[in-house]
């Protein structure tokens, strides 16, 4: 009985530690976004914290999100792990997450504004885990439960740390695809990419095989090895960077299908003066001309003799290490995709400043002779195939759309076919 009665009173003394805490950061994030006090919201930190951000700084940088995220309207739910909250907030322009971190004395020792992070829930039946070499996949698996095709769609994901909906503003592009195969017989499985849940595992010796490659590969052979889905046939999708990949992805994976969505088929790194000289001409408010000079030097000095694994990240593009950047130089997509003798399509946005056209005629010019090959352009849709209208531009990307009807068709028709 007193086992029993010193259990409930920690898992008691437990609870109401973590509700205190998440009451704190509620005040404090309201004293500072709300209130604007910031002289009272200072009291909440760590005199660690205090003593690394003056007052009249935290003051400066509230006023900029301010300006980039409009009010605060409302704190839509609060996760944690460990010592670490994180506050899903909408704003007036965006919804993101207030990550706070407590210490033993619950003072803050973090505060940062990220990507809103997907917390599976206990009685969430969708929610699904596999082993990727030193991580878990965290993702959602959706199997239909009636008019079953016995086809499976592993999603991966573009560029940056993405979750597996592939959230960017109010749009989830990955969501609107898998939601609208289920409709349709067709399971799927996308998860977190590990730049998002696990970015300590990145590191300067990582390249797009770590990021990108490896977790592709493993999540198509754990459905392929697994006697559960041995009737299935397994197919890979990827959007962007991850279509852009699809070729050394196709070397392991043993799918039946790929499917390239807006996949760049020219270099990344001159991908990426195109796309700043393209946003500073619309909105140089976004890209100012310095930033323009400063990725064309580095773009420069990466395509040239000079560039090695010494050289500091600090002077390549995206601050991306010497060994990312030689993995990418090293491949040629346009080759290593004559490789794959499985049925391809080809899906692109004629919306797209990202990546273009021109890209897609690449990728149909190397294929002519590829009778399997599917090549579908739609001049209305964004880099996220969502239907946008007038010059595109990265406001596109702040405005709730869904998949286009029709592309979800074309996708369903291929992969049924």
């Amino acid at each position: 009985m007193k086992k029993l009665l010193a259990f409930f009173f920690i898992a008691l003394s437990l609870f109401s530690f973590s509700q205190d805490r998440k009451e704190i950061g509620n005040t404090f994030i309201k004293t500072l976004l709300v209130d604007k006090d910031i002289e009272k919201a200072y009291t909440f930190f760590d005199p660690s914290i205090a003593g690394q951000i003056p007052a009249a700084q935290l003051k400066e940088i509230t006023t900029q999100l301010s300006g980039q995220l409009g009010s605060l309207k409302q704190i839509l739910e609060v996760n944690n792990e460990k010592e670490t909250y994180y506050y899903y907030s909408e704003f007036e322009k965006s919804k993101l997450d207030i990550q706070v971190t407590f210490n033993e004395a619950n003072k803050i020792i973090g505060f940062f504004f990220v990507p809103h992070k997907i917390f599976d829930k206990a009685d969430d039946k969708t929610a699904f885990k596999i082993k990727s070499d030193d991580i878990e996949l965290k993702g959602t698996l959706l199997v239909p439960a009636s008019d079953n095709k016995k086809k499976l769609v592993i999603f991966v994901h573009g560029s940056g740390p993405q979750d597996r909906d592939e959230t960017i503003g109010d749009n989830k592009p990955f969501k609107d695809i898998a939601e609208y195969f289920y409709t349709h017989g067709i399971a799927s499985y996308r998860y977190d990419k590990r730049t998002y849940s696990n970015p300590e595992t990145f590191n300067e010796q990582s390249t797009v095989e770590q990021e990108t490659i490896n977790d592709a590969v493993n999540a198509a052979l754990y459905f392929k090895n697994n006697k559960d889905y041995q009737d299935y046939q397994i197919l890979v999708l990827g959007h962007s960077q991850g279509a852009f990949l699809m070729p050394k992805i196709a070397e392991k994976a043993q799918a039946s299908k790929y499917i390239f969505l807006a996949g760049n088929a020219r270099p990344l790194q001159n991908l990426l003066v195109e796309q700043f000289e393209y946003i500073h001409a619309i909105e140089p408010d976004k890209i100012s001309q310095e930033a323009v000079q400063n990725i064309k030097k580095q773009v420069a000095f990466l395509n040239s003799s000079q560039f090695n694994l010494n050289t500091p990240k600090s002077e390549l593009p995206l601050g991306q290490p010497a060994a990312y950047w030689k993995y990418l130089k090293d491949y040629n997509q346009l080759n290593e995709v004559k490789k794959i003798k499985e049925p391809m399509f080809f899906a692109q946005g004629g919306k797209d400043y990202q990546v273009t056209e021109k890209d897609f005629n690449l990728w149909k010019n190397e294929l002519k002779n590829d009778k399997t090959a599917v090549f579908k352009f739609y001049p209305a849709l964004s880099h996220l195939f969502i239907p946008v209208s007038g010059k595109p531009s990265p406001k596109n990307y702040e405005i709730k759309g869904k998949v286009d009807e029709q592309f979800l068709k074309d996708l369903v028709q291929f992969i049924l076919k």
